[in-house]
């Protein structure tokens, strides 16, 4: 996929903490981009979506070629957790490229996290503490079992994720108890989004104290949804109506 200046944090940071995802970072008039690329592209393919591939032009994105130093090209990052874990540059053989890709192959975190139980979770956890796929699962199962304040802490560790930063709001929300939430949490639970935003979204008064966090929560759940959602879109709108 192509990305630029305006989807690089969504398609590649927030993405790579779920996937490894590798940056192709190409120009048209470069001959060695134009052999590295369809090697990148097949050595992906090849491994049924357990890494992705992003393809940024250089030309068309100057910003992002300049934050991450790129300085020749083809230049090639692997970003995993929202960073960058490896990197090589210049057009390299089929068979380095794949022994590349290979040794961004699941981490023992990932591994544990596929379980999905908690103790599998917790020790995940402890070895990657700041990764949204790990916390949150681990956080709705303390919540679920009546341990609030155990849910907020492990969140708290988690940077940079709508999803994570709802669900905090919301454990907030519900340990406050204003009582006209409870039927969006309720919604929300047995997957009626729809109810569960149209609730949230009028609860959004410009005085009302708790303001900011039922926001937090519309977002997690927008983020969720998934921008093509149609209805993220429409609530998208309604949010910014609320709140300006």
């Amino acid at each position: 996929m192509d990305v630029s200046e305006a989807t690089f944090e969504t398609d590649v940071i927030e993405r790579s903490r779920s996937v490894p995802v590798v940056v192709d970072f190409w120009a048209a008039w470069c001959g060695p981009c134009r052999m590295l690329t369809p090697v990148l592209e097949r050595a992906v393919g090849e491994r049924g979506g357990q890494v992705e591939l992003a393809k940024v032009d250089v030309d068309a994105n100057p910003a992002l070629a300049t934050a991450y130093g790129i300085q020749g090209i083809p230049a090639v990052k692997a970003f995993r957790g929202g960073k960058v874990v490896a990197e090589f540059v210049g057009a390299q053989p089929a068979a380095t490229v794949a022994r590349f890709l290979d040794s961004l192959g699941p981490t023992p975190a990932d591994l544990l996290a596929q379980k999905g139980d908690e103790e599998s979770l917790w020790k995940a956890h402890d070895l990657e503490p700041g990764r949204a796929d790990i916390a949150l699962p681990l956080a709705r199962i303390l919540r679920d079992r009546g341990e609030p304040q155990a849910a907020l802490d492990v969140l708290q560790s988690v940077g940079g994720s709508f999803a994570a930063d709802g669900l905090a709001a919301r454990i907030r929300l519900e340990m406050a108890g204003p009582p006209d939430l409870a039927p969006a949490f309720e919604a929300l639970d047995a997957g009626q989004q729809d109810r569960a935003l149209d609730i949230l979204i009028s609860g959004i008064r410009p005085s009302r104290r708790e303001r900011d966090d039922i926001r937090r929560v519309v977002v997690g759940i927008l983020d969720e949804l998934g921008a093509d959602s149609p209805l993220a879109t429409v609530s998208r709108t309604r949010l910014a109506s609320a709140l300006y």
